[in-house]
């Protein structure tokens, strides 16, 4: 399949909308901790989208969908993915200033195309290579293995960057066939039974008008996030797409300031910087190689 520049570039626009709108979301789901438990806020978050995917689908003519065989595997490898991958963030973010999670976060593009060379065989040059490993040392300079600022919950952050890959992977093996919106229905739906089934084991806490006027904005915010996801990923180049993900670290920084009062230190910022100039070292490669 050749990808036309006009592809790259409608994927790059709905990669920065996808980040902008989940930078939101997180932030409305830390605010939603105070008020309830990760599983019942993730839970309730996934009523409100499910529902609002639902619609949407029904709308498209995409509620019932016939998968092919060959997109079935991917399309349950992404759906685990997701589950684990947003169980994983948003454990992290409940418990540690969200633009430090944010921040490891952003290792997801180079491990994307990393795991893109390794696994679905584009090209990467050694220059690349050694921005990625450039960019998982600025990784460890975030998170200071050994320091204070590792824990469990930095641990939660690193292993979300692992599921999150595997499901962009995933989505890039599936087929036009299967509509955006009915895989980010189908992954809606997956955390909404998933969450359910915890749920009894929990103690649930008192919805307040606040509480459900936060989960319902998120659920709006994250509702965009996954179908603008999907639609960037099968867009174009990975490698092009995915360095447009570090917008999001902008959209965290300000929020937690403003919201949350979390001002990052300065290892932080100099490990984030690391991160981000080697993801957009891959990004001017890959457009050097493009020419050539």
């Amino acid at each position: 399949m050749t990808t036309q520049p006009n592809d790259n570039l409608r994927g790059a626009f709905l990669m920065a909308a996808c980040m902008a709108a989940f930078g939101i979301n997180d932030a409305l789901m830390k605010l939603a901790s105070s008020h309830f438990s990760l599983f019942q806020a993730m839970f309730i978050r996934a009523i409100f989208t499910t529902i609002l995917l639902g619609g949407i689908a029904w709308y498209q003519k995409a509620l019932i969908v016939t998968v092919p065989k060959g997109d079935r595997l991917p399309l349950f490898l992404r759906i685990m993915a997701e589950l684990a991958g947003s169980f994983c963030f948003l454990t992290a973010i409940f418990n540690m200033p969200i633009a430090n999670a944010t921040a490891i976060l952003q290792s997801m593009p180079l491990a994307v195309t990393l795991a893109a060379a390794l696994f679905l065989g584009e090209r990467v040059g050694w220059r690349r290579y050694i921005a990625v490993f450039i960019g998982f040392a600025g990784v460890m300079i975030i998170v200071r293995p050994g320091s204070a600022g590792f824990n469990e919950f930095s641990f939660f952050a690193l292993t979300s960057v692992f599921f999150l890959v595997i499901r962009d992977l995933s989505t890039r093996k599936l087929s036009a066939g299967v509509p955006s919106i009915f895989v980010s229905l189908m992954t809606s739906l997956a955390i909404l039974l998933a969450t359910g089934i915890i749920l009894p084991t929990i103690t649930w806490q008192e919805v307040t008008g606040e509480g459900f006027a936060i989960l319902l904005a998120a659920a709006c915010f994250v509702l965009f996030g996954y179908i603008s996801s999907v639609m960037a990923m099968r867009a174009g180049d990975i490698a092009f797409i995915s360095p447009f993900r570090y917008t999001i670290l902008i959209w965290s920084i300000c929020l937690g300031m403003f919201i949350f009062g979390d001002i990052p230190d300065t290892w932080t910022i100099v490990g984030s910087t690391i991160v981000v100039g080697t993801g957009l070292y891959t990004f001017y490669r890959e457009q050097v190689a493009s020419k050539r």
